[in-house]
Order: structure tokens, then sequence, then C-alpha cells
């Protein structure tokens, strides 16, 4: 049984007023793009296909091959494709872009299956770049063998060169000795609050650090020049648009990426959508900013913040209510004290921000649901749409509450399979109920929004599209899916990439569906991703991505 909420959404009274006076105008002096001869999924969950998408200037006008034909002028450009499929660009929910877009020229880590490919990778960039910090790309010790690496594997690789390069979810980085000496992090280095310094059995640091012993890293690193991130993000922005997204959102934990955002907006049309989030400490400064300058516009929105209850699973800093099951004097971390997430998300909130927060781990669900109930119970009703980014590993009782608070499960499919080839080593059997359950939470009325966590996973939808439906790990020893019962449609999934995140984001009104009216953002594939073998979708070739009705990517070009 397919949610009510996948059925929420749809034209605006002003949408419909748009579409109007649209469509006179292109009755008038014709369309500026006609998709003709299309397979046309236009973001509602069971309803008719069409063939047509008529679009003058940045929106869509009309849809349908005779209201279509009926617009074409001279001027028209009319793009025959040819019976490809076409739906709402995807939106990432859930990216660290920057950080992504930088790995895009950093070695890849991820595919090493051994320590000795491993210090060859490192040791190879290293030589490339003598001397320069090594800040990518990701590594998993678990593809290497599930041992975690150690700074005197490289340290004869990397004489000269400072590493810092991040594990695959982002909360824990690997050190070589150079890096350490340069950190001053030393045997007598404490553990900060919400971090731990790994330790061999004499007490010295092993190279890894997690969580908030990052930041003894972060404060050393030397920031890039502001042509080098507005350079990087180009890179990542046309990775993206190859992908068919079309729009992103960046629930960071710094302000680098949001005055990057800001510096590409000015310089014109940033091709691809963002929605901006910066850290739920700097709440005041962010409402200082939207008092006085608003919250940007539809290219580059601003106006949220991202706070952090925990950390991740893989760390096993992800805050358990009960011990982790292969280390049981460990129950995760609080990376931000409940007094500070209490104070800051009711402020962000009573100051009309967004707020968005990191939680994965049962405890730290429950904990965030609590602080949301209390703070809308303080700051009085409103469309306040609180998300929380994972809701990754929930108790069955937890589910149900998304629902009834109204708060957004922004949650990444890929995860499932890459987390479930090692999840039930951490937590057992028993806890897996709950654990990326993307259909109860669906089915229990939930609004579900779905990203890919960038650079933690692809940013390709596509790879998630068959998380989603298959969840089969990606080790391939679960043919039928790992938690199978949690599998979804391929409607819902998509669903779930457009109109889930259109909603929360605040553009339902706007984007997510193929609608007169709305933006013409629009992704083409050479095959229908709900009505093919979900086992292909891997192979699917995005073929053409129209952003604000302008072509930003074509295959081949």
């Amino acid at each position: 049984m397919l949610s009510r909420r996948l059925f929420v959404g749809g034209a605006s009274a002003a949408a419909f007023a748009l579409a109007g006076r649209l469509d006179a105008l292109a009755a008038e002096r014709g369309l500026d793009i006609a998709l003709i001869n299309a397979n046309v999924w236009t973001g509602r969950v069971g309803a008719p296909r069409t063939d047509a998408i008529g679009i003058l200037g940045d929106r869509i006008v009309a849809l349908g091959a005779g209201a279509v034909r009926q617009r074409i002028t001279r001027s028209t450009r009319v793009v025959d494709l040819k019976g490809a499929f076409a739906m709402p660009a995807f939106t990432d929910g859930h990216t660290h872009f920057l950080r992504g877009a930088t790995n895009l020229i950093q070695p890849d880590l991820l595919d090493v299956r051994s320590k000795e490919e491993f210090v060859a990778a490192v040791g190879a960039a290293a030589h490339a770049r003598p001397g320069q910090w090594m800040l990518g790309g990701p590594w998993d010790e678990q593809r290497m063998g599930g041992v975690l690496p150690s700074h005197d594997w490289i340290d004869a690789v990397t004489p000269d060169t400072p590493v810092a390069i991040p594990r695959t979810d982002l909360h824990s980085y690997f050190l070589n000795a150079v890096a350490l000496k340069l950190a001053g992090i030393t045997r007598d280095t404490p553990d900060p609050a919400g971090g731990q310094i790994v330790r061999d059995a004499q007490g010295n640091p092993t190279g890894v650090v997690k969580d908030n012993a990052k930041l003894l890293i972060d404060r050393i690193v030397p920031p890039l020049s502001d042509a080098e991130t507005d350079a990087i993000m180009r890179k990542g922005i046309a990775h993206g648009l190859s992908k068919g997204v079309g729009q992103v959102h960046n629930p960071e934990i710094d302000w680098t990426v949001y005055p990057s955002l800001r510096r590409l907006r000015a310089a014109g049309e940033t091709d691809m959508r963002f929605y901006a989030f910066v850290p739920i400490d700097g709440w005041a400064r962010m409402a200082k900013i939207v008092a006085e300058e608003g919250r940007g516009d539809d290219w580059v929105r601003w106006g949220a913040c991202k706070a952090l209850a925990d950390g991740s699973l893989g760390a096993r800093t992800a805050l358990l209510y009960d011990p982790y099951t292969d280390v049981p004097s460990q129950q995760g971390v609080r990376v931000t004290s409940l007094a500070n997430l209490r104070e800051w998300i009711g402020q962000a909130d009573a100051h009309g921000l967004h707020v968005a927060t990191h939680a994965i781990g049962d405890r730290a669900n429950d904990d965030i649901l609590d602080i949301y109930a209390s703070v809308a119970a303080a700051n009085g009703a409103k469309d306040r749409r609180f998300r929380i980014e994972h809701a990754q590993h929930l108790r069955p009782s937890t589910i149900p509450r998304f629902a009834r608070q109204k708060v957004i499960a922004s949650m990444q499919p890929y995860h499932a399979i890459d987390d479930g080839r090692w999840a039930v080593k951490r937590i057992g059997e028993k806890r897996l109920d709950g654990t990326y359950a993307f259909k109860s939470m669906i089915e229990s009325g939930a609004m579900v929004a779905f990203g890919s966590d960038w650079p933690v996973a692809p940013l390709d939808p596509l790879t998630g599209v068959y998380a989603a439906i298959t969840r089969r790990t990606i080790d391939g020893a679960n043919p039928g899916g790992w938690l199978p019962g949690q599998k979804i449609t391929a409607e819902q999934t998509l669903h779930a990439y457009t109109a889930g995140n259109a909603y929360s984001g605040f553009m339902e009104d706007r984007t997510g569906y193929l609608a007169p009216g709305y933006y013409a953002d629009i992704a083409v594939f050479d095959a229908d991703l709900t009505a093919i073998d979900p086992l292909t979708i891997p192979k699917v070739q995005a073929l053409h991505t129209f952003v604000g009705g302008k072509q930003r990517f074509t295959a081949g070009i």
C-alpha cells in the first residue's frame, strides 16, 4: 500500500496562475523547446504517462503531443527523444558537495582490496604531488579485510607528504606520521569530547581519529583559495549533471561551500540548483544574513542549519541504547551535547531557520525526535519541516513518530547495500529490525527524501535507485536483498528522489514534478527506470539533463 504522502504535491494556486500566463504567451509566440516522442513520467505515482513536454523560458508550459504541437513554431527547437524516458531531474537530498568534487581529482581508494594495494595507491598519489596535503579519496577498511589502517603502513611512501584522508563515512580520518606530528597528536593527547584517537596496545596513536578528534587536523590543513574552491565546485556540478541531477541539498558542518555558492551565483546561473545548510552553532550568523539579505533565489538558496547528534556505525560512534555487539565497551558518542542541541535547534527554529540533524543510532534518533517535539511545542505551530539526516538505525516503535511529528526522513539507499555487508557485526541480528527501514517509513505516512551522502556514496542516483529496489549488497552476498522486507518500488524510489526532496526543501510548488508552471528541470535516460529489470539499472545512461529550461548536459558532447 502506497502512503498517501506519495500523492501529496501538485501545482499551487500561484503555479496554476503562472501556468495560465505562460500558456497564453506560448500560444502567442510559440515554445522555446519541444521534447517529443518521449516516455514521460511526470512524478505522480500511478498517474498516466504522457509523450511530450513544451518549454518556454525556464518553465514547462504544456504536456502531451497534442498540446505541444499546437505551440511549435519555426523558432521552436524540437528535440526528438525517440522513446527515451523523461522524468523530473533528480535532487540529491544529502551531499558534502565540495568534498565529493575534490575526490574527483584524488586517488580512488574504495576499489583497493588489500593493504598492499592501499599502500601502492597512496604512495603513487604522494609521488605525483610531493609535499602537498593528501585529503582524499575515501577508504573503507571493510574492503581491505576489516583491519583499520595504521600510519606505519604508509609512512615510508609518504615521507614528506602530510596525509589526512577520510573514511568513506566521513567520520574518521587516517593520518600518516607527518600529519600526526603537524597536528601535535601524541600518546599524551587526550581524546576530545565527542571524539576518539585510536591507539595501539602501547597507547600510541595509530593514525585513525574519529568524529570531533578530526578537528585537531581540520584546524591545521591549509584552506583552499576561493578560486580553487570554485573550480572544484564546477567540476562537481558537471559531474552531477551527467548523472541526471538537477539540484542538491548540502547539509554541511562548515561554512566553506556556502560562500563559494554565492560567488558562483554572482557570476551567473550555477547550472545546478543548490540548497545550502550551515552548522547549527552558527545559527545567529545565518539568521542575520536572512534578515538582511533574504534567502537567495532558486539557483542558490540558504536559511537552513545542520546539527550533528552522533557519529557513524562504521566508526562505532553512532549512539546506541545498547553496546556494540563486536565491541561491548562502546555505545557510540554524542558529537554535540544534548544541552547545545536543545539550545541551538530551538534558537534556529525560533528565528525561522530550517533545521536538519544528523542522527544514525537508535538513541540519537530518539533524542532528536524528543528535542524536535519540545522545540515545536515551545515555539508554536508552523510549517517547519524538521529533517533527520540518515534515520539509519531505529527502534521499530520510533518509526511512526516521523509521520506523527511531521519530521522528514532524509535517507540514503546506497548505504543499505554498502553497510549491509557488515552491519550485523556491529549491532547483531535483533537490532536489524528498523535498520534502513525505507518501506516501513513510507507506509507509516512519513515523508521520505533520498540522497547519496556524496562522497560517502556515488553522486549517481541510479545507484541509489538500484539499492532501494533490490537491496543487494555490493559484495554479492545477498542476491535476494538484505532485509528484503524493506524493498520499495521504482516509483516510490523516484518519488523520494524528486517530490520528496522538493518538499523537504520547500520547493514542492515548482520542482519535483513535470507540470505546467513548474521549472523545466528534466532528466532523460535511455531506459524506463520503472519498467526494466532492476538488476540492469546501473547500466542505464543519462542522455540529457535540463535545468531551468536549458540543456546543461547531453551525452557524447
